[in-house]
Order: C-alpha cells, then sequence, then structure tokens
C-alpha cells in the first residue's frame, strides 16, 4: 500500500494550529511523528507531508494540526469535540443488509468554506477510501450540502432500473444502471455491486437522491464556497472502518469550526452518530519501559501521552490512557507502547556505543539453511524466494496437498492473497507457469517458512520440469539431498493426489514423517497452466534439526 501523501498552504497550517510555527520547526519535529517531509524548500508555501497507512486521522492537515498542537505543547493535550442534539433522522430500512449493511452519519454546521478546504476533504475522503476503505469496498464517503436536502434521510436498496438522478459531474438524469455503465465512476466501481439484484441508495424527505454508494453522490448536493452546512455519509461492509471514517471526516470539519450535530438513527440501527466517545485502555509501566529500553517515573509517561493528545491516569504500575474515536490505529498494548515512544521522542533514544566486544554465530535455522542451500546449488538447481502469503485454492485444491489449519488474513487486500502459504509447492508451482515459455529444464529450489498450525516453520522444496521427468530421477535427488545432510531416512508410498498413481513417496526420519516427493499429477500441472512434467520434493527442515542436530554440524 502506498502512504498516503497530504499537500496544504504552510499558512493554512499556521491558521489551524492558532500560531505561527517557523518553516524549521515543523520540518524537525513532523518527521519524529512518523512522516517524511517532502517537496518542502526553506519558506515554501507549499507543503507536503506523507504518513504512514496506519495514522488514517493525519491524512488530512486538519488531523495534522490537531496532533501538532499536542506534539509541539501548543494549548490543550486534548481536543474533544461537543456533539449537539438535533432534530436529524436517518432510518436504515432492512433491504441494504444483504449489500452495504452499515451505515453512519453526522451534521456538521456553521462552516466556512474555502477552496481549500473544500480540497483539502476531497482528498482527505480519496485517501481514506483507498487506505482503510480498500478502494470502497470496505467503505464509502458522501459530503453533502445539507441545505439541499430535508431530514429524515432514508438508507435503502432499489431496482437499479427504476429509479434515476443527476450524478454528480453530470447535467443529465442517468438511472443506476447508466451510471454503472456510462459514468467514470460508475465503471470503475461497478465491480462493487456485481451480482446485486438492488442497490444501496440514500434519500431524503422528498425522495431526493443524496448519494448511490459506494459508486456516486448527486449533484443536487455538491458542495461549494457557498455551503454552510453539510450532510457526511459513511456506508459499507466493516463497522469499525465506516464509524472510524466518518469520526475523522466529521472532526477534521469541526477543525474548521462547524459544529457537529448528532444525527438520531432509526430502522436496522438504533442509537445516535456521530458516538466521539474515547475508549480507555490500561497498559503497565513497567512492561511499556522494558518494552521500550525506557526508566521512564510517572510524570515522563504522563508527558509522552499527553504529546500523543491523549489523557492518561496512572495508578501504580497500571496506566490508562483514553484513545480517541480517531485514532483507528491502536488496537493493542503495542500501539500505546509506540505512541509512548514517539511522545518521548526519538532523538533522545541510544545512547554511547560499547566499547566492550561480543561474538556473534549463525541461528540454527540460519547454519541449516547456508548447508542445504549449497547441496541444492550443487546439484544445479537455482534459488528462488517467494511471497509467503497464498491462497486455500492454490494451497489446498489445485496442488493436491492435504488440508492443514491455515493463518487467514482477516481483511486481503486480493484474491490471490488470503492466507499464509502451509506448502512451498504452489509457490514454485506459480514460478514454474510464469515462466513456461522459457528453455528447458527448469530446476528451482525455496528454502522458506511456512505456517504449520499457526506456528511458521522452514521448509525446503526443489522442482523441476523437462520434456520428460521420472519418480527414478526426483527419487535420486532426493536421496542426494539426504545424503548431503548425513540423514538417514526411509520412503514409503505416498496417496496425496498432488502424484501420479505410484510414483509418489513419503521420506521418513526417526519413525517420523518428515517430507515427500514424486512426479506431479498431470491434472495438477495443467490445473497451474503449465504445459510439460514437473517432479519436486518438500522437506520439512525443522523436523530435521529436532531428529538430527547434532550430527549435521
Amino acid at each position: 500500500m502506498n502512504m498516503p501523501v497530504i499537500n496544504f498552504k504552510y499558512g493554512d497550517l499556521c491558521s489551524l494550529l492558532g500560531q505561527k510555527v517557523p518553516h524549521e520547526v515543523l520540518i524537525e519535529k513532523i518527521p519524529l511523528m512518523g512522516a517524511d517531509m517532502h517537496q518542502t524548500d526553506g519558506e515554501c508555501e507549499d507543503m507536503s507531508v506523507e504518513f504512514f497507512p496506519d495514522r488514517p486521522d493525519l491524512f488530512s492537515v486538519e488531523g495534522l494540526a490537531r496532533a501538532l498542537r499536542a506534539f509541539l505543547g501548543i494549548g490543550p493535550s486534548v481536543k474533544r469535540y461537543d456533539v449537539e442534539d438535533s432534530e436529524y433522522v436517518a432510518t436504515v430500512e432492512p433491504s441494504v443488509l444483504g449489500i452495504r449493511p452499515h451505515f453512519a452519519c453526522a451534521v456538521v454546521k456553521d462552516l466556512e468554506m474555502s477552496e481549500d478546504v473544500i480540497r483539502s476533504m476531497m482528498e482527505l475522503q480519496e485517501k481514506l477510501h483507498m487506505t482503510i476503505g480498500r478502494r470502497r469496498s470496505k467503505l464509502a464517503i458522501g459530503i453533502h450540502d445539507l441545505d439541499k436536502v430535508s431530514s429524515p434521510f432514508r438508507y435503502t436498496a432499489v431496482i437499479p432500473d427504476e429509479v434515476s438522478f443527476v450524478p454528480l459531474n453530470h447535467t443529465e438524469k442517468m438511472d443506476l444502471d447508466g451510471i454503472l455503465r456510462s459514468h467514470d465512476k460508475g465503471r470503475m466501481y461497478a465491480h462493487l455491486l456485481e451480482g446485486m439484484e438492488r442497490y444501496p441508495v440514500i434519500f431524503d424527505r422528498n425522495d431526493n437522491i443524496l448519494s448511490f454508494p459506494p459508486i456516486i453522490n448527486g449533484a443536487l448536493t455538491t458542495v461549494t464556497t457557498n455551503t454552510k452546512n453539510v450532510f457526511v455519509d459513511v456506508t459499507g461492509n466493516d463497522w469499525k472502518a465506516v464509524k472510524g471514517a466518518l469520526d475523522i471526516v466529521a472532526t477534521a470539519l469541526a477543525e474548521r469550526g462547524g459544529r457537529i450535530c448528532r444525527v438520531r438513527m432509526e430502522g436496522e440501527q438504533q442509537g445516535y452518530s456521530p458516538d466521539l466517545t474515547e475508549k480507555p485502555y490500561t497498559i503497565s509501566m513497567k512492561e511499556c519501559n522494558r518494552f521500550l529500553g525506557l526508566d521512564l517515573k510517572k510524570e515522563g509517561m504522563e508527558e509522552a501521552i499527553s504529546k500523543m493528545g491523549m489523557d492518561v491516569a496512572i495508578s501504580g504500575d497500571g496506566v490508562t490512557v483514553s484513545i480517541p474515536p480517531t485514532r483507528l490505529d491502536i488496537m493493542h498494548k503495542v500501539d500505546v507502547f509506540e505512541d509512548v515512544a514517539v511522545g518521548y521522542g526519538f532523538e533522545h533514544f541510544g545512547g554511547p556505543y560499547t566499547t566492550g566486544q561480543t561474538v556473534g554465530k549463525l541461528g540454527d535455522i540460519t547454519s541449516m539453511s547456508d548447508r542445504v542451500r549449497d547441496v541444492m546449488i550443487g546439484l544445479g538447481f537455482t534459488e528462488v524466494t517467494t511471497l509467503t502469503l497464498s491462497n486455500r485454492r492454490d494451497e489446498f485444491e489445485l496442488s493436491g496437498l492435504p488440508v492443514k489449519t491455515s493463518t487467514c488474513i482477516t481483511n486481503p487486500i486480493t484474491e490471490d492473497h488470503t492466507c499464509l502459504r502451509s506448502y512451498l509447492m504452489p509457490s514454485l508451482m506459480r514460478i514454474l507457469r510464469h515462466n513456461k515459455h522459457r528453455d528447458l529444464p527448469q530446476r528451482i529450489f525455496e528454502i522458506g517458512f511456512v505456517s504449520d498450525e499457526h506456528h511458521t516453520v522452514p521448509h525446503l522444496c526443489g522442482m523441476a520440469t523437462a520434456s520428460k521427468t521420472s519418480f527414478t530421477e526426483i527419487r535420486s535427488v532426493t536421496d542426494a539431498v539426504m545424503r548431503e545432510m548425513n540423514i538417514d531416512c526411509e520412503v514409503s508410498p505416498c496417496n496425496y493426489r498432488a502424484f501420479v498413481d505410484g510414483r509418489g513417496a513419503f521420506i521418513s526420519s526417526g519413525g517420523k514423517t518428515i517430507g515427500f516427493f514424486g512426479e506431479v499429477s498431470p491434472k495438477v500441472v495443467t490445473d497451474y497452466d503449465i504445459t510439460h512434467p514437473v517432479m519436486m520434493f518438500e522437506i520439512g527442515l525443522s523436523d530435521i534439526m529436532c531428529e538430527k542436530a547434532g550430527r549435521l554440524f
């Protein structure tokens, strides 16, 4: 994922900070918050900052100003936002539950919109869409001129050809299917609604359409420099991301002087939105100090956390931090430890170089890997390195290898990378597929980690493709590897469907199965879109280390 870059004016940032801060101070301090300053020369008015993707609250100049006020000690360290009662209502209807079930919204009043503010909000929207929104698949944001529509608002699903409206940047009405076919944004994001019989839409009291999420807003509610009050909606499939995005946008508008008003939620979602309640999180002071290599006392810990814009209460060893609703990155105690480190100051870490001499040595796994690498290169194989991320289809369905408990990713970016690999074999088959037009024979190997019952263990896999292969050839390669590693082993028939019947075998040592080898089944070969026969072996190196550690070196 690319690092988000925010562009802003120096004067605009100082206005939000409430005082003029010299360029050189900003250039020195902003990187210490976990950012990179670039395209900034001397007294240049245009500034650009690149932030890590884990801090979406800093994806706008408004969020940066809020964080800098605390970090530089300008005013109170904690910024809280009042949320006023209002008469606004939004209803979530049952029809959207199977499409994009989550909906959060807010009203922000008394804004003074300028071109800079509008540009900042548009950039914030797009950065949230691309990062935590996973290109709008998890969430989509709309910002509307509130004075063009009327409460109550209704989030529902409709039949595509029965509804039409004028989309943003157009002048004529289009039905929803027409937008997906003809509008630039429609073509770009049509895949998010693929297979849906109904599409989500946000209506107002008079059936005006505010938005067709996650595709496009209506032209009716376009925000201009004359806009004073806005309605913010966020829809999506992940409630935490939806709520977090709303909180970030609403508070950014509040930094511009707006008043946040809550909306009463009815229907499938009950309550009020937004909810800017802080959440307490308690860590151990001793553990934090040990983790960071520091010896902070109560006052030092309080100062470090306050510089990160959070309240802190310390009782004994317990440090309770109030997490702002915009801090989506704080999910674990180490995230709080990181904030302590940032607040303490990276420039204060370290000390004099030690004059004592130490002796280092390679770890057991590294030593074995080096030995195996020499053996494989000596046998004429070329080393490759592949991703540890894979997917269950390649790992178990296509490969013909037994299903294992795999470590899956909760929010994968692509369908090709949904879990940690359980074998090296599928990764090497993909290498052969990408190189099937190269000269034969091809002989490759990899020494890498796989996931076994959620533990990472090292494996060795060797693979060859040629116009003709045989079980005898891969058996001789496997025997040579085991012999050179001084491993006594036995073989027995293997019935994995990865192999040709009768041409697969298990490798055992010390009464334990440590690997397998054989001729790969023609079906597996063609399923991977490879055009020549393949033979392979795969061995668990940790099993060998346990059995023969005393004899290897």
